[in-house]
Parts: C-alpha cells; structure tokens; sequence
C-alpha cells in the first residue's frame, strides 16, 4: 500500500507538469496567431471624427480586410483604411474617388472624371456638400488614389493635406506639398469590412 502512495505521489507532480506545459502551449499559440492575423490577414481602426457620416460614425470601431487588394486593386467607391500621407503614423479611413492616372475636377459640388460631362453618383453623402467644393483638379499619379471622406463639409482630406504638409514642415515648396494629395498604393492597409463597436454592420 506504501509503495502505491509512493507511486501515486510521483505521479500526481509529473502530471501538473505536463497540464500546466500543454496550457502554456495553447496560450502561446493562441497569441502567435492573433499577432499573424493582425500582421497580415486584419488591420483594425478607430474612427475619431465625424469624417465618414453617415457611414461610420466617432467613436465607432471597423475591421478592415488586409487581404482584399492581394490580387485586385482598389476600386472606386471602396472604403479604405490607409497611412495618413502627411503622418504615416496614423491611420486614415477615407473613400476611394479617383483611381490611378485619372484627372479628378471637383465642381460646383460634383466630382467629373476624366473630362466627363456626367458628375459622379455619390448617393452616400449625408448633406450637400458646400465647403471646398469647386474650382479643384487633381492629376492622380499612376500609383497612387485620390480618396474623400464622405462627410466632405467636415472632412480632413485630400484637399487639405497639401496644407497641412507645408503647415507640418513635411512639404518645403508648394509642388512637393501638391503630391501629399494622393494615397500611395503601398499606403493602403486594406479594405474596410465591417464595424463591430458599438453595433455591427457590413461596410461592403
């Protein structure tokens, strides 16, 4: 009967050994792959602004899918989380207006491309956009996009940024300052999916 305590004692310590390593390895798992799938796969955001009213509001909280320009390009029309230009540091979530080697005239309020006599359909806009709305013409470089927040009365975008790089110190002269207008494909983190907090909704 000793000699089975004996056992059983030696026993009982290897097994917590053994317990105790298999949920260090779960943990560690668990935590490898939640860094490689915000790595490569996810990229989340926080809207601080009113920006993208009525599609996004302040405060909410959006998954944006790295993946989704992996085989395709950005599309116009998609909603796109980006490095700010000016401070690549921060992270931007903007629509995608003018793509790659198109001329881009913003006026009277509408948005021509390419010489169009038709004005672009943006049935997203919360409200008739009035500031900053005529007398603009971008030429997008051949890697870059052109991108607006939908909410363009009270929007920090592509109109604004080569000011803000001049005002910053990023941009010396006004021509250098003019190429922090666009959004460098190798800027773009991903497609923006869906918003989870406060209340989940598909964004595409």
């Amino acid at each position: 009967m000793n000699k089975e305590r004996k056992v059983q004692a030696e026993q009982e310590p290897l097994d917590l050994k053994k317990e105790i390593w298999e949920w260090i390895k779960v943990i560690l798992i668990a935590i490898l792959a939640t860094v490689l799938i915000k790595t490569f796969i996810i990229v989340n955001a926080e809207v601080p602004t009113s920006s993208m009213v009525s599609l996004i509001d302040p405060g909410d909280r959006l998954v944006g899918f790295r993946l989704s320009y992996l085989f395709s390009d950005p599309e116009r029309g998609d909603v796109v989380i980006f490095k700010y230009p000016v401070d690549p540091r921060q992270k931007f979530i903007k629509r995608v207006i003018g793509l790659p080697g198109e001329t881009v005239e913003i006026r009277d309020g509408e948005i021509y491309i390419d010489g169009s006599d038709t004005p672009l359909v943006e049935d997203y806009l919360p409200e008739q956009w009035v500031v900053a709305n005529d007398g603009i013409v971008y030429a997008v470089p051949e890697d870059s996009y052109l991108v607006l927040g939908d909410n363009r009365n009270h929007s920090m975008d592509a109109r604004f940024w080569p000011e803000e790089a001049l005002r910053t110190g990023v941009a010396t002269t006004e021509e250098e300052a003019r190429s922090y207008s666009f959004v460098n494909r190798k800027q773009i983190l991903g497609k923006a999916i869906f918003k989870y907090y406060p209340h989940i909704k598909k964004l595409s």
